[in-house]
């Protein structure tokens, strides 16, 4: 996922519209993740320090 992604809102404006996420996001749950190994040192980092990291975007 971009980055930026994480930082937007987004407007439904109709009842098909919001039929269309509802389906996505359950879709999206049904689906099974990928365990990943990570070949360079890397840290979590997630809430208050995502936002000081991108602050001046």
């Amino acid at each position: 996922m971009a980055t930026s992604s994480i930082m937007k809102s987004i407007t439904i404006d109709s009842k098909k519209n919001s039929q269309k996420l509802i389906s996505a996001l359950e879709n999206a749950d049904k689906k099974g993740s990928v365990e990943v190994s990570f070949s360079k040192q890397h840290r979590e980092i997630r809430g208050k320090m995502i936002r000081e990291i991108f602050k001046d975007l």
